[in-house]
């Protein structure tokens, strides 16, 4: 390890001492200009400071012309110092003239001077303004110089984002802390949030900044490390953790990254130029964000990015904070922030406070998403530097129905969604009143309205939307938010108390639908090319009969004297419905030899997802007591379109001629059997397509919870038969001329239909 120079500690210990004065916020500032151009033998230093219209203004110089103080000023971009703020790296040149960003400010009278070096001010990898040191003499800063320079813009940094700067320029404008960010992701939940961030993890803020006594701090450092490293180490050895999988190669990652010797080095090396281990880990990560941020390669971001988590968990074991606190003192508009989360998480905070979730990654089959959709917050994603930008108390705003984030949105923003969110709850104080009225359209026809739900906190919507039961329990759920395998008698109480909240509503379980996308932490995954079409639900369940066994035993003990209904996912061929059938059969047996109660009626039924099944369909409904359509997965391999894919989204239409074709089949299927056809995709939550579905035939719906107003006011107001015999004689048509979803659209605002 090098000795340490002399100038940067003595710089330290000159800046210690400034900031400890009771002083003014500009003369303070002065100070400090003062004492790095006198520290690092400069005939200028300067402080510029990025204000909130993306200006960077001259706040404090030596050797400059001090009149030009708060009236001078450079564009986010321009001349050496725009460059440096808008890259986030230094730049050291002997000529600053001879440099094609060069921008002369004759005000100044920088004319005098050659050489220049300017580092920018970083918080989290942001920029807040720039430092600058020059010489008449052309010259290249030494390495030492560079990095005292750069402890010292990371202290002033520090100031600036304290709020220790704010009201000294002269024009009013606010500094970049407040400034309005819009920042577009990808839409995972539809709905409009607005409240306060609420940091996943939030930043430490780290106050003491020189140190008394290097030795110790460099203890302190190496004893985090090794706290740090035990932790990781704890997570592999875990009984709950798979021995294979990504999340453990994500694990050995952090292992390896946590042992590494430059990032130690970079980080002993502050402490011995005068930073405390809490500075020191904070320098270090500004540094490494700066670069993240200038990455392009996703892979280096994904490793720069673990480095940033690394940094956040060192800096909670120095400051005795080794978990990351879930604020428990909550507002009551929160709008969670964070890089990503698990499921757990999420539903560690308080429901009645959540308004918006906001993740830098997550998709939309991500298990945060899925529960976060099921508790019915608006969520967007892959919304890239939103935890470097956004401070605990922030306002923002969330579009869930857009993607679009607003973080400390402008007046004008923020009414406008104020007014959209007062629309949006008129609207749901109508839905409200429609609660304990019949679904039954204009000309009389009765439709079940129905509810897919999860969690238990879902059930209390059965009663508040005066759903006719649910038409689709996904029980992974449970499974997805626990750590370890739920025992039989978990099992079986969760079962039945969701029978017990549903009184005599039906409730309809469908069985474990796990694989694919959705993995289990404490089950090993097997890499598939493409799991969406592997090894997955029932097919799974088949080869893991005990897995299967164990639900199936709960849901009939839970179900004793009461109907159960079991509906089975992602079926492809009959015998595995038979299969399943005679799995229940020894179950029920088992049960009654032991003395317990059966279900007074058992209905089985199937998914209709694989497009294999339509060339099986009357005999598969000899076998199957109810058929339920799952509209998302059978679109997505009818058109050969991954769901998850943003570019594939508006693709293809689910109100097409051939789709509508299809499900009109297995209607008539239905009918032809005497077998009972319930669809609980995504499309039965949407007015315009539940009319079609409706003119299909279709008489029981199952959505999520905030579709069963919205779809019961178009309803009402809908003459089903009218519209049937419309888009009937329609779907006969070719595909070309007016889609099915221009003739719906068309029907509705011809007959003054809301959807």
């Amino acid at each position: 390890m090098r000795s340490p120079a002399t100038g940067p500690r003595v710089l330290l210990k000159r800046l210690r001492d400034v900031m400890a004065e009771q002083l003014g916020p500009q003369q303070r500032l002065d100070m400090i200009v003062q004492s790095i151009a006198s520290n690092m033998v400069a005939e200028v230093c300067s402080v510029y400071v990025l204000r909130a219209d993306n200006v960077l203004e001259l706040f404090a110089t030596e050797g400059l012309n001090p009149d030009a103080v708060h009236q001078s000023s450079l564009k986010f971009g321009q001349g050496l110092v725009g460059r440096i703020a808008a890259t986030a790296r230094p730049i050291n040149i002997a000529d600053a003239k001879e440099h094609p960003s060069f921008a002369y400010l004759p005000e100044t009278g920088e004319e005098h001077y050659t050489s220049f070096l300017g580092v920018p001010m970083l918080r989290s990898g942001r920029s807040l303004g720039v430092l600058v040191v020059q010489n008449k003499v052309a010259r290249q800063y030494h390495e030492e110089e560079v990095e005292a320079l750069e402890t010292s813009a990371m202290i002033i940094a520090e100031l600036v984002a304290a709020g220790g700067l704010e009201g000294l320029n002269e024009r009013g404008i606010g500094l970049d802390l407040s400034k309005s960010v819009t920042l577009k992701g990808v839409p995972l939940s539809d709905g409009i949030g607005s409240g306060e961030v609420v940091l996943h993890e939030p930043r430490v803020v780290v106050t003491n900044l020189f140190n008394e006594n290097t030795e110790l701090e460099i203890d302190r450092l190496r004893q985090a490390l090794s706290a740090l490293r035990i932790s990781i180490d704890d997570m592999l050895s875990r009984g709950d953790v798979a021995r294979d999988g990504e999340h453990r190669d994500v694990l050995e990652a952090y292992r390896m990254f946590a042992n590494d010797r430059g990032w130690v080095r970079r980080m002993e090396e502050a402490i011995l130029n005068g930073l405390t281990a809490e500075a020191a880990v904070e320098k270090v990560q500004n540094d490494n964000s700066a670069r993240m941020m200038r990455q392009s390669d996703p892979y280096l971001r994904e490793r720069l990015h673990d480095f940033d988590d690394l940094a956040r968990r060192l800096l909670r074991q120095l400051m005795g904070k080794p978990q990351a606190a879930l604020g428990k003192e909550m507002p009551k508009n929160a709008i969670i922030v964070a890089r990503n989360m698990g499921a757990a998480e999420l539903l560690d905070y308080d429901r009645d406070c959540l308004r918006g979730l906001v993740l830098e990654e997550a998709t939309p089959t991500s298990h945060v998403v899925i529960v976060a959709r099921a508790i019915g917050i608006a969520v967007v994603g892959q919304v890239q530097g939103v935890v470097a930008l956004a401070e605990n108390t922030d306002s923002i705003v969330v579009d869930g129905d857009e993607g679009v984030v607003y973080l400390r949105p402008p007046a004008d923003v923020a009414t406008a969604y104020a007014e959209k969110e007062v629309f949006r709850n008129t609207q749901k104080a109508h839905y409200s009143s429609l609660r304990d009225v019949p679904a039954v359209s204009r000309d009389g026809i009765g439709i079940e309205l129905m509810l897919n739900v999860g969690l238990a906190a879902d059930l209390p919507q059965l009663s508040e939307t005066g759903a006719s039961g649910i038409g689709l329990f996904r029980t992974e759920l449970q499974f997805m938010v626990s750590a370890t395998l739920p025992r039989l008698d978990e099992q079986e109480s969760f079962y039945r108390n969701v029978l017990d909240e549903a009184g005599a509503k039906p409730v309809i379980f469908r069985t474990l639908d796990i694989g694919g996308d959705k993995v289990l932490p404490y089950m090993q995954q097997i890499a598939e090319e493409n799991p969406a079409l592997g090894w997955r639900a029932i097919r799974l369940a088949l080869d893991r009969p005990g897995l299967m066994r164990i639900q199936l035993r709960a849901l009939l003990r839970a179900a004793g004297g009461r109907t159960l209904s079991i509906m089975l996912p992602m079926v492809t061929e009959v015998r595995e419905v038979v299969q399943v059938r005679a799995m229940i059969e020894k179950e029920k047996n088992l049960l009654a030899g032991f003395g317990h109660q059966l279900p007074t009626t058992l209905r089985l039924g199937a998914m209709i997802e694989v497009p294999a099944l339509f060339w099986q369909m009357d005999e598969l409904m000899e076998v199957v007591d109810f058929v339920s359509i799952g509209t998302n997965d059978l679109f997505q391999f009818m058109t050969a379109s991954d769901r998850g894919n943003t570019q594939m989204a508006n693709r293809y239409d689910s109100l097409s001629r051939p789709f509508m074709r299809a499900l009109l089949d297995v209607a008539e299927a239905g009918k032809r059997n005497n077998t009972s056809v319930n669809l609980c995709g995504e499309i039965a939550g949407r007015p315009l397509a539940a009319m079609g579905l409706m003119a299909l035939g279709y008489r029981s719906l199952s959505m999520s919870p905030s579709a069963i107003g919205p779809v019961k006011s178009m309803l009402l107001a809908l003459n089903i038969e009218r519209l049937s015999k419309r888009v009937l004689s329609q779907l006969k048509e070719p595909s070309t001329g007016q889609t099915m979803r221009e003739l719906l659209s068309d029907f509705a605002d011809e007959y003054g239909i809301p959807y």
